[in-house]
């Protein structure tokens, strides 16, 4: 039985564009290598911490939504605590209430973006 989980980390700001991609790709790659099926994922672009984590002001916040084994949790918080370009991440469980709140929150993005396009 895959549970859903939903992760945010905060990329240093000192990365490229290029390289806040490949950071993001490698963890994509990381949760399909071990049988997660990502769901949805979003980039939230560079924003400004609420406080300064190890001397930075700002950072690159990713979310990604995802099936996965409990199990694969702690393995792949223990690659963000050994990653330096990751300063802050949370993972959490989704129940059937955040499932749907992640649904209608996607569905009114999408929404908007037909109505702008």
């Amino acid at each position: 039985m895959l549970n859903n989980y939903e992760t945010v980390f905060i990329m240093t700001p000192v990365l490229s564009d290029e390289q806040a991609k490949e950071t993001v790709s490698k963890y994509k790659e990381f949760l399909a290598a071990n049988g997660a099926k990502v769901v949805h994922d979003e980039s939230w672009g560079l924003r400004k911490l609420a406080y300064p984590i190890q001397k930075k002001s700002s950072g690159f916040y990713h979310l990604i939504q995802f099936q996965a084994e409990g199990s694969l949790i702690a393995n792949l918080e223990l690659n963000f605590k050994r990653d330096e370009r990751i300063i802050r991440y949370l993972t959490v469980s989704l129940d059937k209430y955040a499932l749907e709140w992640a649904e209608r929150r996607r569905s009114k993005k999408s929404d908007n973006k037909v109505v702008t396009a």
